[in-house]
């Protein structure tokens, strides 16, 4: 992919973790981006009492993957590493 275009991908997939991250840090945790793969796949790194918790999975695939499919419609899937 282009740099300009993955540029704006990834400029647009952390705007919308940044619109996520109050509800995380509400609950005491937090999310970082940490790649965008060349198939789209987002991949994030839950921290804090995200991570590790029992409902961290619906959190990310409920939650983070919905809003990032809905608003950067590119992205094929969301990761936790």
């Amino acid at each position: 992919m282009e740099a300009d275009k993955m540029e704006s991908l990834q400029s647009r997939v952390k705007a919308t973790l940044d619109k996520l991250r109050p509800y995380l840090q509400a609950d005491g945790g937090d999310i970082d981006l940490v790649e965008i793969t060349d198939d789209f796949i987002v991949k994030v790194k839950l921290k804090g009492a995200c991570h590790g918790c029992p409902f961290s999975m619906q959190t990310l695939k409920g939650g983070v993957e919905q809003a990032l499919m809905k608003e950067v419609p590119e992205i094929a899937g969301v990761a936790a590493v």
